[in-house]
């Protein structure tokens, strides 16, 4: 077997994880802002506070509102997806494996670019406690009345994400669910798991934490939370000889960050 992969077959590969990856990888990477293209392992999201309108004098100066700045830090890390393709075992297969392969990387960077972003939820101080009952109308109402007392945006870009319990609690409530409230058009079984309600994207994930029977679930603004991108999910194949086999390596680096603690609320239930 040659010792050398072709290079248009690399660069296929490659192609098809990066769009396995944003096909199927990640569920929050466009919920939240994004910053593409960063240099060194560092970089900052401005937070920029709230102005004040006020009048002024004829002739007099326009005041200055004075707006405050902060610079948050993010931090990005390096993370790994690979695995071995046995020369030998693709001839007793009846499948790509190196697509499952693809598939299988683009996969778990999505899972790990998902897991950042959560880690990043996890940092807001505001929180709404667990009842026994789950989540219930209620406790959503409590959310949306403290996301708007802050002055969070609803403009259209306010995310909810909630575990699969939870997920099935909230189509019970009939003001979540039923086409007399919401009308044909957002119906949650059309599609994706995926809705629109209270001027916000609904969606469940399998993977907002869990602790002690109760699961943390998120309310948010996409401005509230950064994630930064140094480097896109990219491909390496390389055959080794000694190992009579290619090693597929997909890899990326990124992070994500709490910018404005303000624009989240966790939701708490049990499970």
């Amino acid at each position: 077997m040659s010792d050398t992969i072709d290079q248009s077959f690399i660069d296929h590969f490659q192609a098809d994880v990066h769009q396995a990856y944003q096909r199927m990888g990640s569920k929050l990477r466009n919920t939240v802002r994004v910053k593409n293209a960063v240099k060194g392992a560092t970089t900052v999201f401005q937070k920029v506070g709230k102005g004040t309108a006020t009048t002024k004098a004829r002739h007099g100066k326009v005041p200055v509102m004075n707006v405050d700045h902060e610079a948050v830090r993010c931090d990005l890390r390096d993370y790994y997806a690979g695995d071995w393709v046995d020369a030998l075992d693709e001839l007793k297969i009846n499948h790509d494996e190196k697509m499952v392969l693809a598939n299988a990387g683009a996969y778990a960077l999505g899972r790990k670019t998902d897991e950042l972003i959560i880690n990043a939820l996890v940092q807001t101080d505001d929180v709404v406690p667990v009842n026994a009952e789950g989540m219930t109308l209620e406790k959503v109402m409590m959310a949306f009345e403290g996301l708007g007392e802050r002055d969070v945006p609803d403009d259209g870009q306010r995310y909810g994400i909630v575990g699969w319990k939870q997920w099935a609690e909230l189509l019970q409530i009939p003001e979540f669910s039923n086409a007399d409230y919401i009308g044909d058009d957002d119906l949650p079984w059309k599609g994706t798991q995926a809705k629109r309600w209270l001027g916000t994207l609904w969606m469940p994930h399998s993977g907002l934490p869990v602790a002690s029977g109760i699961r943390s679930c998120f309310w948010y603004h996409r401005t509230a939370i950064g994630h930064a991108i140094g480097s896109e999910v990219q491909s390496d194949i390389t055959w080794h000889g000694d190992h009579a086999a290619h090693f597929v390596n997909n890899s990326m680096s990124q992070g994500a960050t709490l910018i404005d603690g303000d624009g989240v609320t966790c939701l708490q239930a049990q499970e």
